[in-house]
């Protein structure tokens, strides 16, 4: 990754931190129905991204949609990550331990929250979904100790003021590149290891079922967890009609001994934790990143014999 510090790059840096100082300026609100014009301004002017979105749509759905269903879906979709990017500048500012309960519910958490309770470490996972920064945020809100994997931006004095903003809330960020080094002790010391599970792995991934599709899939999540023996949390933030209102939910919790009874646990867990991601897409899958390339990699073709 190269990383900008340049007199271009702070040049962007001001001119993104002067335009978020005039969106705070006004309500969350008028901010979300200008996110969803912008929205569909994307979806006029970027075709590339409107076909894509399509197309994975219709990988996904087959022909159970119609062609005005998947055209629904793909508008929303883009109208949604719109709507995530003013809730990623105004969130920090909304929720705290006070306030957070305002804006989000809890949902089917018993069990996961009784996980994290054990303080002897946790993954949290989820996908390019609803608001998917949300629910590892506001864990660390409420006092847990959560790390989150990222790729840092390109722009350093972006990148340091992301870092800066999400430290406040108590959310530790740990860069992507060199993560494997210092995730077993982070998770070690009881804390909580949050990962964007849905990412293309490229080739040598592992190859699971995503919508009935084979999907490259990271193997380090599976390994981390059965090397730690550490439950696997998948969850989402989900969001409630067009405001700033969440429902935070876990949509399946994979307890270590559950795949130590598997005859091959790496491809179980990694299996079953697309399968939740899956599921929790499938309640709303307007929410869902279909721009987002989880196909992109094929596995190779089986040698006759």
């Amino acid at each position: 990754m190269k990383r900008d510090d340049g007199i271009v790059a702070w040049l962007i840096y001001a001119l993104v931190r002067a335009c978020i100082m005039v969106l705070l300026m006004f309500p969350l609100e008028w901010n979300l129905r200008t996110a969803r014009l912008m929205g569909t301004i994307w979806w006029h002017l970027m075709p590339r991204h409107r076909e894509r979105a399509r197309a994975h749509l219709r990988i996904a759905y087959g022909e159970t949609l119609t062609p005005a269903e998947i055209d629904r879906l793909a508008l929303r979709s883009l109208q949604q990550q719109a709507m995530w990017v003013m809730e990623f500048i105004f969130a920090p500012r909304l929720i705290n331990e006070w306030t957070w309960s305002r804006y989000v519910r809890l949902v089917n958490m018993n069990e996961a929250l009784a996980a994290l309770l054990e303080n002897k470490g946790a993954l949290l996972l989820t996908g390019h979904y609803g608001n998917w920064e949300l629910a590892g945020f506001l864990l660390a809100v409420i006092g847990f100790d959560v790390v989150a994997i990222m790729r840092p931006l390109d722009n350093v004095y972006l990148n340091r003021f992301l870092v800066r903003t999400r430290r406040r809330s108590g959310l530790e960020l740990l860069y992507k590149k060199g993560a494997s080094a210092e995730a077993e002790s982070i998770v070690r010391r009881g804390a909580a290891l949050g990962f964007i599970a849905d990412q293309n792995a490229g080739r040598k991934g592992l190859f699971v079922n995503f919508f009935g599709r084979a999907a490259s899939t990271y193997k380090s999540i599976g390994l981390l967890a059965m090397s730690l023996e550490v439950p696997i949390i998948v969850g989402y933030a989900r969001r409630i009609g067009d405001s700033f209102r969440y429902e935070v939910g876990a949509q399946r919790v994979i307890h270590p001994h559950e795949w130590r009874v598997r005859e091959d646990p790496l491809r179980w867990i990694t299996q079953e934790y697309t399968a939740a991601l899956e599921a929790a897409i499938r309640v709303d899958p307007s929410q869902y990143l279909w721009i987002h390339r989880r196909w992109k990699s094929r596995p190779k073709p089986r040698r006759p014999g």
